[in-house]
């Protein structure tokens, strides 16, 4: 080839291709949009290779573009990643895994994975990044992150998933609620009270569980409001906002004036699974699977 294409041009292309904007792309790159036009311009001349479709209104990717935008992305991500890894071991370090979980995960089972994996292996970083369940999918397609801890049935099929944990629901009251463990005998009970959950974006399959807890109950609850954190969820109880249905495990670790009562009696259940890209070569993924 007479022009080397080389990693910066790379860089130039998935810049426009995220923003689709010669002029945003060129902002962030810090060179002139008149020069990443040509580079963009030069680098399709060379593949002989239409990577844009350009008019004075938009600018769109073509087939050959958005194909190339996805194995570019997942090419300098890796080369990112080795980089990164060949760092470390410099350092004396075996390696790095960076974990995205939900914040229920960190009760136990993040905690107790990290334990057990330190003891074989006390040399490997941890990077932690709490995130809600579609949040951990994308970083994990784009290998932000090398394992996600979500709650979701089904995930892209670039991505393994592996069940780590089943959990009954809990019913979340202030302390001094008239309901208790002793007296409960059905959620069709406290079907004039309101409710506070978890948003639907923070997991469609956790949620639809959870409303069919309520079709369980016979009756549609009355939400009041709606967070993506549980800490959030049992300030508003312990307040008198209302009441919440949580995993179980989440009683675990905190100390408020609420409490649980277990609904060990009805079928739903939520499940916590491990997910990971299957292109990942992140060598220390292998090693912290063997644990999951």
């Amino acid at each position: 080839m007479s022009y080397q294409i080389e990693l910066r041009h790379l860089k130039y292309f998935l810049a426009v291709a995220e923003d689709l904007h010669f002029r945003k792309a060129a902002e962030k790159l810090y060179i002139s949009q008149p020069g990443l036009s040509r580079q963009i311009r030069q680098m399709e001349d060379d593949l002989n290779v239409k990577l844009f479709e350009r008019n004075n209104r938009n600018v769109v990717l073509t087939p050959a573009g958005l194909y190339l935008k996805k194995e570019a992305s997942t090419l300098l991500k890796n080369l990112e990643n080795a980089l990164s890894h060949t760092k470390l071991l410099d350092e004396g370090a075996e390696g790095k895994i960076k974990l995205g979980y939900v914040g229920s995960t960190m009760q136990n089972v993040i905690p107790d994975l990290l334990v057990a994996f330190r003891k074989h292996h006390p040399e490997v970083r941890f990077s932690l990044k709490e995130m809600y369940n579609m949040r951990q999918i994308e970083a994990l397609l784009s290998q932000e992150i090398d394992v996600g801890f979500v709650r979701l049935n089904e995930v892209p099929d670039e991505l393994n998933i592996k069940p780590v944990f089943k959990d009954t629901f809990s019913l979340v009251l202030p302390e001094n609620h008239s309901s208790s463990s002793d007296n409960f005998t059905s959620l069709s009970q406290l079907k004039h009270e309101s409710f506070i959950l978890f948003e639907k974006d923070y997991s469609p399959a956790y949620y639809k569980s959870v409303m069919s807890i309520f079709d369980y109950g016979k009756f549609t609850p009355l939400v009041s409001h709606t967070t993506v954190h549980a800490n959030t969820i049992f300030k508003l109880v312990e307040n008198g906002f209302g009441i919440a249905i949580v995993p179980t495990s989440l009683k675990l670790g905190y100390d408020m004036p609420i409490k649980f009562i277990e609904l060990s009696k009805i079928p739903q259940r939520t499940i916590l699974s491990a997910v990971w890209n299957k292109k990942n070569r992140n060598p220390m993924l292998s090693k912290i699977l063997k644990f999951i």
